[in-house]
Formats: C-alpha cells, sequence, structure tokens
C-alpha cells in the first residue's frame, strides 16, 4: 500500500500503532533516560476527523485536557497559567514558570511573527482563499532555532501541518518529527483535526481527510503495563464504544474562541460556578456549551473537591464525554450510562 492506511476513528489508529510499537518494534531507544520501544515512518488517515476521541476504559481519556488545549491553540497563547491547571506535569516544559516554548503550537500557527503583522494561519487561509487548488498551504512549527537552545526542555514535536483544498473539502496532513503514541498521539489528533475543522468553517468547505505522518513513533516503557491493558481491553470486548462526535458551528470564528475562554477563565479561577441551565442560558452554541460543562466538572473537581460532580452538568454533556468523565473520574461516574 503506497498510501496510509485509514481507520473509522482515531481509536482505531491508536491501538494499531500501540500493537505495531510494543509487538513488532524496529528500535530499542535510551535517549535523555526515556527508555522507549520505536518504528520510524508510521502513518494513518482518517476520513471524518471529527472521530477524534478514543473509547477505552484502561485508557481513561481525558476530554477536558483535549478541549482546553485546542482552545489555548486556536487562541494563539502560551501562557503557562491555562495549560497548566489541565495538565500540571506541563510546568517541567517551561523554562521560566511563565511560558511554554515549542509545545506552544497556537502561538507559532495563529500569532504574527515578529516583524510581521499577519499569523501564518491567515496568510495561508488568503492563500487558500485565492488559489484553491494551492499546494503551498504548509504551516511550519519546528524551526531549526530549537536545537541550538542547550537541553531544550520543551522542543516541538510537531514539524507542521498543511492544508489542502480539493474538490470543496479541507484536507490536512499533519507531520510530526515524533509522538509518544500512548501520550502525546490523541491530544495531537484531538487538537489538529479540531484546527481542521476551524480552517474549513474559514474557507466555508468541508472537513475533508486527515492523514498523520510520524518520524519516530514510539511507545515509553513507563507506559507499557497501561498499553497492555488497553490492547487487552480492545481484544476482548464484544464491540467498541461509538460515540459520534458533533460537528463544529459554520459560524465559528475567533472571536467565537474568545468568548468561550472567557467562561474557561472565570471557571478556572473560581470567580463563577455554573448550573447546567445557566451554561444553556449563555449566547454560545450548544456545540461550546459542551467544553464549559466540562470546564464546571473540572472546577467542582479542582476547588470543590467534591465527591460528587453535580449531576445536572454531567446530563446536559453528550454521552460520549458523560463516558469518558465516568472512566477518569469516579466523582464524575453516577450520572454516566454506559451507552453504546
Amino acid at each position: 500500500m503506497l498510501i496510509a492506511p485509514t481507520f473509522r476513528s482515531v481509536e482505531g489508529a491508536y491501538l494499531a500503532l500501540l500493537e505495531l510499537a510494543t509487538d513488532r518494534h524496529e528500535h530499542r531507544l535510551t535517549a535523555r533516560g526515556n527508555d522507549a520501544q520505536e518504528v520510524i515512518g508510521a502513518l494513518f488517515r482518517l476520513p471524518d476527523p471529527r472521530q477524534r476521541l478514543p473509547y477505552l476504559a484502561q485508557r481513561k481519556a481525558n476530554p477536558i485536557f483535549h478541549f482546553a488545549e485546542a482552545l489555548w491553540y486556536l487562541a494563539g497563547r502560551r501562557d503557562l497559567e491555562m495549560i497548566g491547571y489541565y495538565a500540571p506535569s506541563m510546568r517541567f516544559s517551561s523554562p521560566d514558570g511563565i511560558h511554554l516554548g515549542g509545545s506552544a503550537y497556537g502561538y507559532t500557527l495563529f500569532t504574527p511573527a515578529e516583524g510581521d503583522t499577519v499569523a501564518p494561519f491567515d496568510r495561508v487561509i488568503e492563500l487558500l482563499r485565492s488559489e484553491t487548488d494551492s499546494k503551498r498551504g504548509y504551516l511550519p512549527v519546528f524551526s531549526s532555532h530549537e536545537l541550538a537552545i542547550s537541553d531544550n526542555p520543551d522542543m516541538a514535536c510537531l514539524a507542521g501541518l498543511h492544508l489542502l483544498a480539493r474538490s470543496g473539502r479541507l484536507h490536512m496532513v499533519c507531520s510530526m518529527r515524533a509522538n509518544d503514541l500512548d501520550c502525546g498521539l490523541l491530544s495531537d489528533v484531538f487538537s489538529f483535526t479540531m484546527i481542521q475543522e476551524y480552517a474549513a468553517i474559514q474557507l466555508g468547505l468541508e472537513v475533508g481527510t486527515y492523514t498523520h505522518f510520524i518520524g519516530s513513533a514510539h511507545v515509553c516503557d513507563r507506559n507499557t503495563e497501561r498499553v497492555k491493558r488497553v490492547l487487552n481491553e480492545a481484544a476482548n470486548r464484544s464491540a467498541p464504544h461509538t460515540f459520534p462526535f458533533p460537528a463544529m458551528p459554520t459560524d465559528t470564528t475567533a472571536a467565537t474562541v474568545a468568548r468561550v475562554l472567557e467562561h474557561e477563565e472565570a471557571l478556572r479561577t473560581n470567580a463563577v460556578q455554573y448550573t447546567a441551565e445557566e451554561i444553556k442560558a449563555t449566547d454560545l452554541d450548544p456545540y461550546w456549551q459542551q467544553p464549559l460543562l466540562l470546564f464546571e466538572a473540572y472546577r467542582q473537581l479542582q476547588h470543590d473537591r467534591t465527591a460528587q460532580v453535580d449531576p445536572g452538568v454531567l446530563d446536559a454533556l453528550e454521552r460520549g464525554l458523560r463516558w469518558l468523565l465516568a472512566r477518569k473520574w469516579p466523582a464524575c461516574s453516577e450520572s454516566a450510562g454506559s451507552e453504546r
């Protein structure tokens, strides 16, 4: 086969890559103390990039972080204050305790470079508006100056994103220099397909395929036991859990992202506490109310230290998000059913 193998959702690609890197790996790595098993030059394709979440009880995917990271990227931010709240381990990658560097992909994509007035993302969108079959819609992220930083704690894993408008659809090809298959892969695919869908809306196009290429696809030894449990679950379940992911509203703009993040900051800082009814009463589309429900659930977990998240908030969530929260946090389990 000379093109990327296709999977119905990211879950299928994730499982296939885990099996490849554990049972049929090509190399053993000991770089910087991160012992791992590796395959070089792995790739896959998603015909429907919206199917961006895995529903595996042993993996316990975190949709709260996924939405937070995607919004952080879309807003072009690099502050540690926001993203560190959802992923405290990222604080160790910050050189100054305030900002992140290479991993702040959104800052590179959505913020004008020094001496410029137009963000790279906006420049590519304008290119594709005027030259629909262009092959030049490439957004580089990794830069050679990162190699010049001694013992760089935060080097970009993303090489770049390539947007291609073809036959009324916007396709994306993502090139990773490296991917930790058990950890980074899932959040990367979630965020990059959100960026793809956002770009398609700005161009008035349908969402096309998403292709993901990895230079170094690896599984770290520290995650081997969880990987075994995940693969065992997939091999022995009667059927996969399937929850369709909704489409992003076609009126989504940068202003929409900014409004969502205004609510996010208020919840993150515990300045407000929302009921499901109050979130429903906002001027946000129901699609964007879903991350607010997730952030309110997380506010209760972090600030209230609750033994049970408000059932009304949980009940207002899409079934798939509710299912994932129930597997990740016992405090979210009472209202989460076992729907397939």
